[in-house]
């Protein structure tokens, strides 16, 4: 691995990065205020599952193809994006009471786990930051090879990631639970958890890279 006076411009730059708002912010956020705690945490974990995807794909170059096959690119990026949008919209329209029982709260739980790892599989942007990102802190004389050294470098940028998705996690739930627990409260988080997933799906589909 490069030296830590060579890493050092990667963690700083990694750290910058992890706070500005992202799709895993946003997302596990509107899990949260829709779905309560437990779903928020359980897509923040699905991102972070869903990043090592990404991550094995900039070590072993199939990012590569993305980049040079626009139509794959424009594939990927607008299943990903209809996804997102049927999500928001079956969040808006199928409006159901905070889960009670734990088999409802496990069923959700099994939902958001399994729809953030789709969201983050499917968005592209995602490989293409980490096979423009990692490459830059590799050192091709080392003795770990620059595919292994990309898988730990993007190990601890998943991870600084997903370190501030759940500080958002903790923020929105704690904002929820001070509102009014009443019918029309949830209503409202339910359908601002949606919009948010919407306005995400729009965005990456009328997205330029």
């Amino acid at each position: 691995m490069p030296s830590f006076d060579a890493l050092l411009p990667f963690f700083v730059a990694s750290a910058i990065f992890a706070c500005v708002p992202g799709p895993g912010m946003f997302y596990a956020a509107a899990q949260t205020v829709a779905q309560g705690s437990r779903a928020g945490w359980l897509s923040a974990f699905g991102f972070h599952l869903g990043g090592y995807v990404h991550i094995l794909a900039a070590a072993f170059g199939l990012a590569i193809v993305l980049k040079t096959v626009p139509v794959l690119y424009v594939a990927v990026k607008l299943a990903g994006a209809a996804y997102l949008i049927w999500l928001g919209i079956r969040y808006m329209r199928g409006f159901k009471s905070r889960p009670v029982t734990p088999d409802a709260r496990a069923s959700t739980g099994r939902k958001a786990f399994r729809d953030s790892v789709l969201v983050e599989v499917l968005n592209p942007k995602t490989a293409l930051f980490y096979l423009a990102f990692l490459p830059q802190f590799t050192d091709g004389s080392a003795s770990l090879p620059v595919w292994a050294q990309i898988v730990v470098l993007g190990a601890i940028v998943n991870t600084v990631f997903s370190m501030t998705d759940a500080v958002c996690i903790v923020l929105s739930d704690t904002v929820t639970r001070n509102m009014t627990a009443s019918r029309r409260v949830e209503r409202l988080a339910q359908c601002l958890g949606g919009g948010v997933m919407i306005a995400f799906g729009v965005n990456l589909a009328v997205s330029r890279q």
